[in-house]
């Protein structure tokens, strides 16, 4: 008589835990990667570092201070990478525009000031851009070599000393408080907002997605890619310098190391865990800001924690090669 094997019914075949593991694994799980990192790294900290004070509220708002620069400078990277391009001299144009921004202050007022570092800010990228598409270089490349040309320029402008300011009204809007609440916070939803416009609502932004996703493809429909690639390193360099607006009145100088050189890891760190692929096609502003203040919350513990820079720097590398390797499974998959 001849084995009659049974098959498993639909009930166990498509039980609870086969549902579970084939929602897990249709998971955008980049959407994800930033609120997860938020939460556990709050919750933990909050725990560790109670008693000494991560939960004050002077400490929180000093966390969103301290992220309001990152977090412009990341949406400004976060249309670089969903272009499929990246900026390496976002420190470099920092230093640089908060001393043009010192410099005119004192002799043209506050908007003519910030004005002046956003036009450097615009003349590096687009400068980068440039150099990028029509002697096709990768962006990486140059964006590296200009790092040291701009670092070298910020260092001979005023032989490496710092420029004080004493406009108490640059410092106030573009670093202080307006009433209650920080002009740093401000400023920072300003940008984010003008960065999900874009996005969202704004035939550049859908422009940007599809040259990062797939750039011969994008041609052929008849999208300008040289003009969106040149694009992204502009608006990349005009948020740098805009961050550099932003130290130099929070600080109350500016200098050519306004920023430490780790804090590029910071950046990049907050638009690949906030859910843009580092290899183009998709973005998420909101993503990047929220990553950001993720990254300020880890600096902030491990600073209460008493781990050193060098240590803070290796929790940051770590953060990236993950966010890399999902964007990277993710782009094989899609």
């Amino acid at each position: 008589m001849p084995v009659v094997v049974a098959e498993p019914s639909a009930a166990i075949a498509g039980g609870p835990f086969t549902r579970l593991r084939g929602r897990l694994s249709d998971m955008n799980m980049s959407r994800y990667v930033v609120l997860i990192a938020f939460v556990l790294i709050f919750v933990f900290f909050a725990i560790t570092q109670r008693d000494h004070g991560f939960l004050t509220s002077t400490n929180l708002v000093n966390i969103g201070r301290f992220a309001a620069p990152i977090a412009v400078m990341a949406v400004g990277m976060t249309f670089a990478l969903a272009a499929a391009e990246i900026d390496l001299s976002l420190i470099a144009n920092v230093g640089l525009s908060s001393l043009v921004a010192a410099k005119a202050v004192e002799s043209t007022g506050l908007l003519i000031a910030a004005l002046s570092a956003l036009a450097v800010g615009a003349g590096i990228g687009l400068v980068n851009g440039l150099l990028s598409v029509k002697l096709r270089i990768p962006s990486f490349l140059v964006t590296l070599g200009m790092t040291g040309i701009i670092g070298g320029v910020a260092r001979n402008v005023n032989d490496l000393k710092s420029l004080p300011i004493s406009d108490e009204n640059f410092q106030t809007v573009f670093g202080g408080k307006i009433g209650p609440v920080s002009s740093l916070l401000v400023w920072c939803a300003v940008v984010l907002a003008l960065g999900w416009v874009t996005f969202s609502a704004l035939r550049f932004g859908r422009h940007v997605l599809s040259v990062g996703a797939n750039r011969p493809a994008a041609k052929m429909v008849g999208i300008r890619t040289d003009r969106v690639r040149i694009g992204v390193l502009v608006i990349c360099g005009v948020a740098a310098a805009f961050a550099g607006v932003m130290l130099a009145a929070r600080s109350g100088v500016g200098k050519h190391d306004i920023i430490a050189d780790n804090e590029l890891l910071s950046v990049i760190a907050a638009v690949v865990i906030g859910g843009t692929n580092m290899f183009g096609g998709r973005a998420s502003v909101a993503g990047a800001v929220v990553g950001a203040i993720t990254m300020s919350m880890l600096t902030n513990g491990l600073t209460l924690a008493g781990l050193s820079v060098n240590n803070q720097m290796i929790a940051r590398g770590l953060i990236i090669v993950g966010a890399v390797a999902i964007s990277s499974r993710e782009k094989k998959e899609a």
